[in-house]
């Protein structure tokens, strides 16, 4: 057979069947890559031997509220972990004590991955994405590659809550402003694990500076009252609200939270532990110390300046455009969450999994430019993703109470401050974007980016 006849004949024969499949049922082929990844997953943890350790924790924490005894003097498991949730979260754990240990661990590990699911889908209906592709398919096939990254690998070893908190935040965030409820989720969050708290902040700020532009431009008073600080007054109201139904049922519980342990921030672990993945953590490192004091104040002040400055400005730039044209909200709540992350005193590997949005933001802008621009954009999503799936932090010696993070080398420190330094490099990304739209005038201008026309 000639060279044409065989090129005739591949003709006739067409696409692929699996290109056939993959263009009219993107979704069901997605849904079963998906479930194989997952299968996987799930697999290879229990061939680990995963301890569900924090879920063992959130179960004694269940029994301790139920049984009326101290929350905060009771330790769980063989590492003797203690409490160190607000008292609303025990509250909420006390269902985990009604079915026996196989049957929480399974219902856990199922339940985290569809939270997985819902934040890689609040994720992409964030950054505006896709534009093209069903979001259903869209959602589940990154879901089957994301789900390796070590934050959420780590989420679902220990049976961790980081998935629900992150679900919480991003289904605030994802709501449209006239809707009057929105905040809940975040106060919810912000009851469970106060470091969310800094989105309602990040709100409040962003509204105060919308309120006072539209004052400035000769708006009344009622346009003022913006819906971004209406959704960081709901916020508040209902973290308030869960403090005051955990005083109710826990009131010695609760006094003793507010005014000992909310303050006792080396209660959750040794500070230099590779583990701790925040700039405290990072400092102590550095400096070979347990306690990096006054340093470690001035970093986390200038970060959360810092931090908040983008997040709002970057919120401020999407409402000048379409958010899920620009992304601009993605950008702030990354920046939000970033910073959240990097100025708590313990940001363990785990809390991290704000990668998967990081992620999908980075990959969204690589798909919103053309040329050189986009190539740079696909090599920071690629170096990032390698980076959050390297499981780097865990190369060099961590043995628990051995201390030996404080004799690090320099590469050593580098392997294991890897998420503080991927944060403060978005923090720098955030920046430099702001700074080319202001200096291009569009919301979406940027090298590569096509700017829409005025009106």
């Amino acid at each position: 057979m000639t060279a044409l006849e065989l090129e005739q004949s591949a003709d006739l024969r067409g696409p692929s069947p699996v290109r056939g499949l993959l263009r009219r049922h993107p979704t069901l082929m997605a849904a079963l890559a998906c479930a194989l990844s997952f299968t996987v997953f799930w697999t290879v943890q229990r061939l680990a031997h995963v301890t569900m350790i924090d879920l063992m924790v959130y179960r004694a924490e269940g029994w301790t509220a139920r049984n009326g005894e101290d929350l905060y003097d009771m330790v769980a498991t063989s590492a003797h972990l203690p409490n160190t949730y607000p008292p609303f979260a025990a509250l909420l754990f006390t269902p985990l004590t009604l079915v026996g240990v196989p049957v929480m661990r399974t219902l856990a590990t199922a339940g985290n991955l569809a939270l997985f699911v819902g934040v890689v889908h609040l994720s992409l209906r964030l950054a505006g994405r896709p534009r093209r592709l069903p979001r259903p398919a869209a959602t589940l096939a990154l879901s089957a590659l994301l789900v390796w990254v070590e934050p959420v690998w780590t989420t679902l070893r220990y049976g961790q809550i980081n998935l629900l908190v992150a679900v919480l935040v991003l289904w605030d965030l994802t709501r449209k402003d006239t809707n009057r409820w929105a905040g809940i989720g975040i106060g919810i969050a912000a009851g469970i694990k106060l470091t969310p708290a800094l989105f309602a902040v990040f709100l409040a700020l962003a509204g105060a500076v919308r309120a006072g532009q539209l004052l400035r431009s000769g708006a009344g008073a009622r346009a003022a009252w913006h819906p971004w600080l209406r959704q960081a007054a709901v916020a508040t109201v209902t973290f308030l609200v869960t403090a005051l139904v955990a005083a109710l049922v826990l009131p010695r519980d609760s006094h003793r939270f507010w005014t000992e342990i909310v303050f006792a921030a080396d209660r959750v672990g040794e500070v230099e532990i590779t583990a701790n993945q925040s700039l405290r953590g990072a400092l102590a490192r550095l400096l070979h110390t347990h306690d990096p004091g006054a340093s470690y104040l001035v970093v986390a002040g200038a970060t959360v300046a810092l931090g908040l400055a983008l997040a709002v400005g970057s919120l401020l730039r999407a409402a000048g455009a379409p958010p899920a044209e620009y992304g601009g909200r993605a950008w702030a709540a990354v920046c939000c969450a970033v910073t959240a992350l990097l100025v708590s005193p313990i940001s363990w590997s785990h809390h991290w999994v704000w990668a998967v949005t990081a992620l999908i933001l980075l990959g969204s802008e690589a798909l919103h430019r053309t040329g050189r621009a986009a190539r740079h954009w696909w090599a920071t999503t690629a170096a990032a993703g390698l980076l959050f799936c390297s499981f780097a932090l865990w190369w060099v010696p961590h043995r628990w109470h051995h201390h030996e993070e404080l004799h690090q080398n320099g590469l050593q420190m580098l392997l294991s401050d890897v998420y503080p330094l991927a944060g403060l490099a978005l923090l720098v990304l955030a920046a430099t974007r702001l700074r080319r739209l202001r200096r291009l005038g569009g919301p979406g201008g940027g090298e590569g980016v096509p700017v829409p026309p005025a009106g």
